[in-house]
């Protein structure tokens, strides 16, 4: 089967593109240094041709309030190109709990993304992740000096990349879902304890202080960003991931 991944030079593209090949498939990344870019169209047509399933794991460069219109532009880009081109399946990578957490332009943004795939006319599937392990040191850099890290108490439940592009497979290799399919790791930490777990693995002496005024997530309330019941749970724990990258 070939399946065109667009991002698949990215962290969890360039994964995923293994998998898949690994299992078998013809997989294709796409990317601006591929000659195919999804913010302009260029080179997309004739990169879904003969495609059964495209996987769209690209970003927005900003998280603030430009974030929607390169939602909107790229997901209209590839669901015209998709469908002139008879694609049956859709996969596009979202944000566990993304539509409850209003405050924040980037998930209203990646909230837009999934109505238009749901609203086009390619068949779907929707894989809602949670925080990456990859993607914890930079969320402490943003409220750090060279002292203090101030974070809020938000419930996550973070999961590595690996598992994450595990289950974007899992799920372009299947049927499509016509609905969402949320994954997460196992473990639940208030995000001021993830911090100190992570800056004492790195023998790093800075304190973590509690301020729930602190950073992105601190527009975040309850428990929004932990898996749902139905979720799957990826096998990798934090702390064992972690003492995996010394």
């Amino acid at each position: 089967m070939k399946i065109a991944v667009l991002g698949g030079s990215g962290l969890i593209g360039s994964q995923v593109v293994t998998i898949l090949r690994d299992a078998g498939h013809e997989a294709v990344p796409l990317s601006p240094s591929t000659g195919v870019d999804l913010l302009t169209g260029q080179g997309l047509s004739d990169a879904l041709a003969g495609a059964e399933v495209v996987v769209n794991l690209t970003n927005s460069p900003t998280f603030d309030d430009a974030s929607p219109a390169f939602f909107r532009t790229t997901m209209d880009n590839l669901l015209a190109a998709a469908a002139h081109a008879g694609v049956g399946h859709a996969v596009v990578l979202s944000i566990v709990g993304v539509d409850q957490v209003p405050d924040l332009d980037y998930y209203r943004a990646k909230v837009l993304q999934e109505d238009l795939l749901k609203a086009g006319p390619v068949p779907y599937s929707i894989v809602r992740a949670t925080q990456f392990f990859e993607f914890v040191e930079a969320i402490l850099s943003w409220t750090a000096d060279d002292t203090t890290v101030r974070l809020p108490s938000t419930p996550v439940q973070p999961m590595a990349a690996a598992d994450v592009a595990q289950a974007v497979a899992d799920v372009a290799m299947g049927a499509p879902l016509r609905g969402i399919r949320d994954v997460a790791g196992p473990d639940v930490f208030a995000l001021d304890e993830l911090g100190r777990i992570t800056l004492a693995a790195r023998g790093d002496q800075r304190t973590v202080t509690t301020d729930d005024s602190a950073g992105m997530f601190a527009a975040v309330s309850g428990d929004v960003l932990t898996a749902p019941d139905d979720a799957v749970i990826a096998p990798t724990g934090y702390r064992d991931w972690l003492g995996r990258q010394s």
